[in-house]
């Protein structure tokens, strides 16, 4: 029982990858608040209960400050408190860039990301009082690397992991751990994405068991973990050490004629935090002219 005791919420939990994330949360212990738009919020939570959970359903969206509130008002009468945020809830609305409608664009953005701010804000005092809290963004392969037809999914997905970033960072002292998770799943919004073998493979539960080391007391932060069809990965966003072009008349030129240096992968880090970049520039430049 990893998290005897701990309260989770899960939004987008009616179905898919958030049903699976809901029941294997409460098979390890959790008790947990599903949130979804429609009647399947209800039914997992029905399902947690039968197999001997406790769980509550929540209908709301994830995009109305209100409904998020209220969601974690909820939580916190039936079950006193929220340990765990996991930012699940999602929508496709796919077409190459040249034939999506701003609107479509704007509408994914507002539900991955948006959304996640909401509910992250939501609870991010009352973990920060009680010196307590894991938070998962739902990230994806399409953002972290791109994917055809899905600009407005990529932007959203790699934008969350900038937020995971940055919350990380400020949650640290209050032991609130902010991490990742890029799952490949057959769901309702892949269906007719994958061949039928592929989907036999790609389970919404062979995801979930990474989730449990993002949420558990031990869990690590700032962490980038992706997994599909039992198979697990890190995704790391790192920074080379680069080379020393100057200011020269030529610089421009020097940049084309240096790329590969540049890009050499052989001293890569990954930087503790976006400062890391200013002071590597700072020390090449301040060697190179010989300055303190």
């Amino acid at each position: 029982m990893l998290l005897d005791g701990r309260v989770a919420i899960v939004t987008g939990a009616g179905g898919g990858l958030g049903r699976a994330h809901a029941l294997l949360l409460a098979r390890h212990g959790a008790r947990v608040v599903v949130n979804d738009l429609g009647d399947g919020a209800a039914r997992v939570a029905e399902d947690i209960r039968a197999a001997g959970g406790e769980a509550i359903a929540v209908t709301g969206s994830v995009t109305d400050a209100k409904q998020v509130d209220a969601m974690v008002d909820a939580a916190r009468d039936a079950f006193g408190t929220v340990h765990i945020l996991v930012n699940n809830a999602g929508i496709l609305r796919d077409a190459s860039f040249a034939k999506m409608s701003v609107d479509d664009f704007r509408l994914v953005v507002e539900v991955h990301l948006m959304g996640a701010v909401l509910c992250t804000k939501a609870v991010w005092g009352l973990m920060r009082d009680q010196n307590y809290g894991r938070i998962v963004m739902t990230t994806s392969s399409s953002g972290l690397f791109g994917n055809f037809g899905q600009s407005n999914y990529g932007a959203a997905k790699m934008a969350l992991v900038g937020l995971m970033q940055t919350l990380a960072i400020e949650g640290a002292k209050n032991n609130i751990r902010v991490n990742c998770l890029a799952p490949t799943a057959a769901t309702a919004m892949t269906d007719s994405l994958l061949p039928p073998p592929m989907k036999a493979l790609l389970q919404p539960e062979h995801v979930s068991p990474g989730l449990i080391t993002l949420v558990s007391k031990d869990a690590p932060t700032r962490a980038i973990l992706a997994g599909g069809a039992g198979h697990f990965e890190r995704a790391y966003v790192t920074l080379t050490g680069g080379a020393y072009i100057g200011d020269g008349e030529d610089a421009a030129e020097q940049v084309v004629k240096r790329w590969d240096a540049i890009g050499d992968r052989g001293v890569e880090t990954v930087p503790a935090a976006g400062g890391a970049q200013i002071q590597q520039e700072l020390i090449a430049a301040a060697k190179a002219k010989n300055i303190g």
